[in-house]
């Protein structure tokens, strides 16, 4: 084999890899473009997750004891990691419909008949999706701020902690939005992708640790609650940003919620991905 040849094929993995990174790229631009020229669609999201805070800070603040403790404070201080993991799990429906309009119109038939990376179109929309939720989660982290809600409440953690919190909520978010994805190719309406993206994740949220402490659950339950994904990212959130509430069971995924998230997190993706782009490769309108 010549050299020139033994080149070419080392080279042709790193300009496909460049190809992928730069269509997923534009995809994105595209989809954030359009997501701010109807500033409805961020508006909308930003008020269910603004309302669940107001009301289960001040509607069942008072009547849930956290820690021994049964104050309004020390609920808000437990609520608040279960919230912000909601918010970024709930955007999945969004990115669900979001592909099944495209579909729905014909513009993902579009972009298979061009020559782009397989895979780019739903890495763009995932990605523009991880923009706007990360926008979601600031502004809700401010509201969070105004009613109440501080971290290190036990003095063990720092701006690098809480930093690490949020990106372990947005890597959940985008592990989510791929769920979100398969189920946008797998359906004919954007309206079933938003039914379909809804009805699954109610179990996964409240079935967890975000609202309630888990060991009042029933065993089975609580057994379940504990090796849920989404309660690993939220034990995670609450031990990075030292609130109460986290939890005392001997659980790996409570042990170690950290490495469980990051590890949940990366699973969901590669598994979904892979679905998501064999599943587009065949999907039709």
């Amino acid at each position: 084999m010549s050299a020139s040849t033994e080149a070419a094929r080392v080279a042709a993995p790193a300009n496909a890899l460049s190809q992928s990174v730069r269509d997923s790229l534009v995809v994105a631009q595209r989809n954030l473009i359009r997501m701010s020229r109807i500033p409805e669609m961020v508006i909308f999201g930003l008020i269910q997750p603004i309302m669940f805070v107001v009301l289960f800070s001040y509607v069942f603040g008072g009547s849930m004891q956290i820690g021994g403790s049964s104050s309004a404070t020390a609920y808000k201080n437990f609520l608040m990691a279960g919230i912000f993991a909601q918010t970024v799990t709930f955007a999945t429906a969004s990115s669900g419909a979001g592909i099944a309009d495209d579909m729905h119109k014909g513009l993902i038939d579009r972009f298979r008949s061009l020559p782009m990376a397989r895979g780019a179109v739903l890495t763009g929309r995932t990605l523009a999706d991880l923009v706007q939720t990360a926008l979601t989660l600031l502004v809700l982290a401010v509201v969070a701020l105004l009613v109440g809600w501080r971290v290190g409440s036990d003095g063990n953690t720092n701006a690098g902690r809480v930093l690490g919190a949020f990106g372990l909520l947005l890597l959940l978010g985008y592990a989510f939005t791929w769920i979100g994805a398969l189920i946008g190719l797998s359906v004919r309406t954007p309206e079933a992708a938003t039914s379909g993206g809804l009805i699954w994740l109610f179990p996964v949220t409240f079935i967890s640790n975000a609202f309630v402490d888990t060991s009042h659950m029933t065993p089975w339950l609580r057994h379940v609650a504990e090796w849920n994904p989404f309660s690993a990212t939220v034990q995670a959130c609450r031990v990075l940003f030292a609130n109460p509430g986290q939890s005392t069971s001997d659980a790996w995924p409570m042990v170690h919620p950290v490495w469980a998230s990051l590890i949940y997190s990366v699973l969901i993706i590669l598994i979904f991905r892979t679905l998501s782009v064999r599943k587009y490769r065949s999907a039709t309108a």
